[in-house]
């Protein structure tokens, strides 16, 4: 599991980077879950966008088992706003991810 820990670390790093704050970050096998505040110049998808593209090289570089998948991201993703629910609540929902 060292490829997720780098993973969180590469995804903070572009956090830093774009001035997002992570909020919660939790990886499984196949996927992961992000919760960040953003400033509103940024759309949904050039947030993933910078995410994705700045975390794959780097992980295909590093992990050479990864280069034997066709992509390392799909292009899809969802993507909600905290609307009706606490910030709390969804940061609950993300770190409880890991206990699953």
């Amino acid at each position: 599991m060292k490829s997720c820990l780098h993973f969180k670390e590469l995804v903070s790093e572009v956090a830093r980077k774009h001035d997002f704050k992570i909020v919660a970050l939790e990886t499984d096998k196949d996927h992961c879950h992000l919760f960040l505040n953003a400033l509103p110049n940024y759309s949904p998808s050039d947030i993933m966008a910078k995410i994705k593209g700045g975390t794959s090289k780097v992980l295909r570089d590093e992990f050479k088992e990864l280069n034997a998948m066709p992509n390392l991201w799909t292009r899809s993703y969802f993507v909600s706003t905290a609307g009706n629910v606490s910030s709390e609540t969804i940061k609950q929902y993300v770190e409880n991810q890991r206990k699953r």
